[in-house]
């Protein structure tokens, strides 16, 4: 009796058994986990430390927000393109992965120590010095812009990566795992450390940052890419490349409404998740229990989350980012409402973070799902200019609203609830085209 061939994915010239594709799914899931336990500390951390130095909502939004904003929006592009047109013998992503990683951990050691180095720079200045708080933010603010560029090269990549590497029949189940160990990251991390990151930040950002470039590191070394088709013919001057770019990426509406929808529809949940930790704060909830709510939030999710990868592999996440943003504007304007009390504040985070889930995790692979192949950095890049844009606006502006109203952090409910009413119209107008396009079985990218 003879046995059945073994079924095999491709994508490319790679092509993997059952087995290849859990060793690849295994060493991606690592690289993930050390990456996401990285944001996962930094973003609440820095934001404890900017409040211990007298930062203002106005200056925190900048330096958390509006700062990686303008980074990935400068630089983005640039890898991105860069990234497309390379070949090498460790292939076109891993390079742009593997290179930037030590400068991330060496300026995660930076932050921790940006209080240490403020203080000596505040003595040595002496009668010339702007304060030692100023001389901390300015540390802080000087190592936290090169992490920052760090990160960008690494995160532009990141995408495209698993784009050329995993087949696209897997790409839902693959983000849902994905998204599954990320939540894992915010469950440890806010479990077990984020009670005390006002008191151990300089701890947390050393241990982790050695953590994320021995952990990214080796999945960078163990990941293999295929072979890719010679580049386009490089254009004869920047500037010649600089229209290319725009010509190709923004010329047709089609793509100009699907960067519209995929930045307005996270840029709901912008207003809560820039400033969580002063509202909860502010109504007198313990950062332990902080950590909890977020650690409940995360659970939650990881259970749901391979799940939703597998479903939206069946129904596109096109279709669960809708489903996500409606349900999010419900749940915002509801806590915009009522969450100001403990008890209220804590269901309404957790319902934020559960449904914002929903639609990181529903439709993460809608870029790999729409966008050329061959060029998804570039196309990537290109929305990720206008989502840049978004968030480099929106954190500084909440933040300037919520010190004009006397820091009331429960407005920021209702500024998710009124950018989901919103980011609706360009969601469903890319459905629309989608369907026109060939829909789910006959799509093909214009």
């Amino acid at each position: 009796m003879t046995k059945s061939p073994q079924k095999t994915w491709a994508v490319g010239t790679l092509t993997y058994t059952a087995g290849g594709l859990a060793v690849l799914f295994l060493w991606l899931l690592f690289g993930d986990f050390a990456w996401n336990i990285k944001e996962r500390a930094v973003f609440p951390v820095a934001q404890l430390m900017l409040k211990q130095y007298q930062a203002t909502d106005l200056l925190v939004g900048i330096l958390i927000g509006s700062v990686p904003s303008a980074i990935g929006m400068l630089f983005g592009p640039i890898i991105g393109v860069w990234s497309d047109r390379h070949r090498g013998r460790w292939g076109r992503r891993i390079p742009f992965l593997l290179l930037p990683t030590p400068f991330a951990v060496l300026t995660m050691a930076g932050v921790a120590f940006s209080p240490s180095i403020g203080h000596a720079i505040d003595a040595a200045l002496g009668a010339g010095s702007p304060g030692p708080q100023a001389c901390v933010l300015i540390a802080f603010s000087l190592f936290r812009l090169v992490f920052e560029l760090a990160t960008t090269v690494a995160n532009v990549v990141f995408g495209a990566l698993i784009n050329d590497v995993v087949p696209q029949e897997m790409l839902g189940r693959f983000f849902g795992l994905f998204r599954a160990i990320s939540l894992l990251a915010g469950i440890v991390f806010n479990v077990f450390l984020m009670g005390k990151a006002e008191s151990h930040y300089m701890e947390i950002f050393l241990g982790l940052g050695m953590f994320y470039g021995v952990g990214f590191s080796l999945m960078c070394l163990k990941i293999k890419e295929g072979q890719y088709p010679p580049p386009p013919e490089r254009a004869p001057n920047p500037w010649a490349g600089i229209k290319t770019y725009i010509r190709e990426c923004y010329a047709q509406p089609y793509y100009l409404w699907v960067f519209v929808a995929m930045a307005l529809a996270p840029l709901s949940f912008g207003p809560v998740n820039s400033f969580s930790v002063f509202y909860a704060k502010s109504i007198g909830v313990s950062m332990d229990d902080y950590g909890k709510y977020l650690a409940i939030t995360y659970a939650i999710s990881l259970v749901l989350s391979y799940g939703l990868g597998a479903l939206a592999d069946r129904v596109h996440p096109i279709r669960m980012a809708i489903f996500a943003v409606i349900g999010y504007g419900l749940v915002a304007l509801w806590a915009g409402i009522f969450a100001d009390t403990p008890k209220a504040f804590a269901l309404g985070f957790i319902l934020h973070g559960v449904i914002s889930g929903v639609y990181f995790t529903g439709a993460a692979s809608l870029g790999q799902r729409l966008f050329p192949r061959s060029q998804f950095a570039q196309f990537a890049t290109a929305g990720g200019i206008l989502a840049s844009i978004s968030f480099l606006l929106l954190p500084p502006s909440v933040g300037l609203f919520l010190d004009l109203s006397g820091h009331n952090y429960q407005l920021t409910f209702l500024m998710g609830f009124g950018i989901a009413i919103v980011s609706l119209i360009p969601l469903f107008v890319v459905y629309r085209k989608f369907l026109g396009l060939g829909g789910d079985k006959n799509y093909v990218a214009p």
